[in-house]
């Protein structure tokens, strides 16, 4: 597996989902300064999660 890394804004989808605050937080603070959106941070992480699960099978 690859390392994550933060990714550019890549085309979306508009999605509602709820996350626990801290969550939010500590994935704007990743983000600060960096030119991505907390969209494609929580995109780029769920397909690294996807990724590992891919390989557990």
């Amino acid at each position: 597996m690859g390392k994550f890394k933060i990714p550019e804004t890549p085309p979306t989808v508009n999605k509602t989902i709820r996350f626990p605050g801290d969550v939010v937080q500590d994935v704007e603070k990743a983000i600060q300064g960096k030119e991505c959106t907390f969209s494609a941070f929580v995109i780029a992480a769920v397909r690294a999660a996807l990724e590992d699960i891919k390989e557990e099978k």
